[in-house]
């Protein structure tokens, strides 16, 4: 059994959780560890991207996790969604998720609410150190973003529409630690003879504390100061409206529709994009790709870890996966 002391009081890892998380503990610490054991997470929705990211999670050892999710699961959700089996369309998302999602890690409590996310008082998040939003409408967001700053509970939103995906975090301020690493020159010199000197370096790590403050989700919808590659950005805002305006996201069969290429003209004047962006409003914004779940949801898994853990920067404050160049770029948003 391994202890350490932390804030006054004796925290125990099991010999079993010691076992099985040798190598994290040997990659990030104890103490960072620690954390994570002790971590409850609430993730909202149950598509192809949650269940890349409750795997993750769920494999890194956090105390607990609760899938959220008042939807069914369709033929659409097989595309991507691995942690529910295929004779369970039609039953509940969430509650089709969880046997495959208890056997990754038998340590880490997995449950499950049914219940809408709109029918969950602001209080109900105060029961977490972390909340995961996908499939959530902008309204849903800015509601769950401003319960979770109120009580001083972290906050991640991302998703993924066909090849297109974003995270975006909200840690309010957030401390943490990181490992910098510099070369020393020494002189080391042969059978004690100066005049054969020879230079070589040294490796010295130090653990740094820093500190970072994060903006609220709404401070990123409305901004102008974007890099040169930020087209992906406006991307994002088109599908949000479209979810918001529709209620759902665009589906396959309305490939054929102007529905989004309606929602992206509105887009397209406001900022006055002329023809900027044509090239990502394509026939690959339609259901979810696992391989692109797997990227995005990764790297919304690595922030959270790395937020509950307290280990390395995380990003602040916005993940996009771009479509046309499948590379992934951050961008800092809404800061004065």
């Amino acid at each position: 059994m391994m202890t350490e002391e932390m804030d006054g009081n004796i925290i125990e890892l099991t010999d079993a959780e010691a076992e099985l998380y040798d190598r994290q503990i040997r990659l990030w610490g104890l103490e960072s560890q620690k954390r994570l054991r002790a971590a409850k997470i609430l993730l909202i929705g149950l598509n192809g991207f949650g269940a890349e990211v409750a795997k993750n999670i769920i494999l890194a050892g956090v105390k607990s996790i609760t899938f959220l999710d008042n939807r069914e699961l369709s033929q659409l959700d097989l595309c991507a969604q691995f942690l529910a089996p295929k004779n369970a369309i039609g039953k509940n998302r969430a509650e089709a998720s969880l046997e495959r999602a208890q056997t990754l890690n038998p340590m880490v409590e997995v449950a499950v609410d049914t219940e809408s996310v709109d029918d969950k008082p602001d209080k109900f998040f105060e029961n977490f150190d972390v909340v995961c939003a996908s499939e959530c409408s902008l309204t849903q967001l800015k509601r769950i973003n401003r319960a979770c700053r109120k009580n001083g509970v972290k906050f991640f939103a991302g998703d993924v529409w066909g090849t297109f995906g974003y995270t975006f975090a909200d840690l309010g301020k957030h401390d943490f630690v990181e490992d910098v690493v510099q070369s020393k020159k020494i002189q080391s010199s042969e059978a004690g003879e100066p005049a054969l000197a020879k230079v070589k370096f040294e490796t010295i790590t130090t653990t740094v504390k820093k500190s970072i403050t994060f903006v609220p989700f709404e401070k990123i919808l409305d901004t102008c100061d974007l890099p040169r590659d930020g087209e992906p950005y406006y991307l994002l805002k088109i599908l949000l409206n479209y979810r918001e305006k529709h209620g759902h996201d665009p589906l396959p069969s309305e490939r054929d529709t102007d529905s989004l290429k309606k929602e992206a003209a509105v887009i397209i004047d406001q900022y006055k994009l002329g023809d900027k962006i044509d090239h990502l409003i394509c026939e690959n914004l339609y259901a979810q790709i696992s391989p692109v779940c797997a990227i995005v949801g990764g790297v919304m898994a690595q922030e959270i870890i790395k937020t509950v853990s307290q280990k390395q920067s995380p990003h602040n404050n916005l993940f996009l996966f771009n479509p046309d160049t499948m590379c992934g770029k951050i961008l800092c948003l809404g800061q004065k």
